[in-house]
């Protein structure tokens, strides 16, 4: 299973203005609830794209990894103890929690979620400005908190729509998903035992939009990595394989990362297979 908590280098600001990016959080929060609001009870038990999960499981991760967040902002010990049962059993602990909440009822898990998101968004809101909070990686701030919590419910929701067939429009707020991406370059080879290339690479992708393109690294760059934006957060969550998007690499080191990238924390996921004949 994908364990999606954000992962940014430390001293990495992902955004400076908290309350745009936490307004975007619940954007995607709801465009995922309506995907799932009216569903029959008996769909919650769809098996979804992640092996051995079912949108059931989708939700009540997001629920939880939701609960987690506020923990961090709003009671340190609390969450200390979340991290100890982490640490008692760091291959099992994400599925063991998805399982639980996948156990209850539908509408009493959808009622949790809402709940926990609802909190969280207060929470975040007032927090101190400049504070920091614990997380399983480096501290985090209440913007890069909300970008993290983003980047997984687009993540996780890009399972559920898989799974009910229905596809979605990308906007602009996949640029949270893509600067994760990005930034956790280094990290994706390093959890790799792999050094990390020396020098950035030169990233230029096409926003959903189709009017922008979003551009990251020095513009002179030898290595390069360019294609549209929706594809390259599907490669870095690894919600689709390399070879069904239209992400391309110039220089080794790039082709590389494409291999590798992700923009989640924790070991190397296994990613999905690729769907075209022939891959």
């Amino acid at each position: 299973m994908l364990p999606t908590h954000i992962v940014v280098p430390r001293g990495e600001r992902i955004v400076s203005d908290a309350s745009s990016v936490i307004d975007d959080l619940g954007r995607e929060s709801e465009e995922l609830d309506r995907l799932v609001a009216g569903l029959e009870e008996s769909r919650w038990a769809l098996p979804t794209p992640a092996a051995g999960w079912t949108l059931a499981h989708q939700i009540a991760h997001l629920a939880w990894t939701d609960r987690a967040a506020l923990l961090a902002v709003t009671d340190t010990e609390g969450f200390g103890a979340e991290v100890e049962k982490a640490l008692a059993s760091p291959d099992t602990w994400v599925d063991e929690a998805a399982g639980e909440g996948a156990a209850l009822p539908p509408a009493r898990l959808l009622s949790e979620w809402r709940e926990g998101r609802a909190a969280l968004d207060r929470a975040l809101r007032t927090a101190p400005s400049g504070t920091r909070f614990p997380w399983y990686g480096p501290p985090m701030s209440a913007a890069s908190m909300a970008t993290g919590r983003l980047m997984e419910t687009w993540a996780h929701g890009q399972d559920v729509a898989d799974t009910l067939g229905v596809v979605r429009t990308p906007t602009g707020r996949l640029r949270h998903v893509v600067r994760i991406g990005v930034r956790a370059r280094d990290f994706a080879f390093g959890v790799r035992g792999l050094s990390a290339p020396a020098q950035e690479f030169r990233v230029e992708l096409v926003a959903p939009s189709g009017n922008d393109v979003w551009t990251y690294g020095p513009p002179d760059a030898a290595q390069r990595v360019t294609g549209p934006a929706l594809d390259f957060c599907l490669l870095v969550t690894q919600r689709a394989h390399r070879a069904d998007l239209a992400v391309r690499a110039e220089g080794p080191d790039a082709d590389r990362w494409l291999d590798i990238a992700q923009a989640f924390a924790g070991p190397p996921g296994a990613g999905r297979e690729p769907k075209r004949a022939g891959r």
